[in-house]
């Protein structure tokens, strides 16, 4: 069973996603962020479960999806850690949103 790790990055989007939320209700905001980090869970147990992600075409990324978000991760090393490393809105360019953060050159 690996570990799971929220890289600064991928929680620096949840707090963007909870801020664009609250503007309407800190409430909803806080549950659906709630949900979008139970929804990561399951990695935990089942770190493949989640789809390659086909813009990327490396079977080394892979995302759980939840909502309007793609929760984009990573398996790292022989015991199946994981390390989520950003929450996209679906809406978005998947290269675009990691070229801006630097992930792909």
């Amino acid at each position: 069973m690996g570990k799971l790790r929220w890289t600064e990055k991928a929680s620096k989007n949840l707090q963007g996603v909870f801020d664009y939320i609250s503007k309407d209700s800190k409430v909803y905001a806080a549950r659906y962020v709630k949900a979008l980090v139970h929804s990561t869970k399951k990695l935990e147990n089942m770190p493949r479960c989640g789809r390659i992600v086909p813009e990327l075409d490396d079977p080394g990324f892979r995302e759980v999806i939840s909502g309007n978000y793609r929760i984009v991760y990573r398996i790292i090393g022989a015991d199946d850690n994981i390390e989520i490393l950003a929450v996209i809105h679906g809406a978005r360019d998947m290269i675009g949103a990691f070229r801006e953060e630097g992930e792909l050159s």
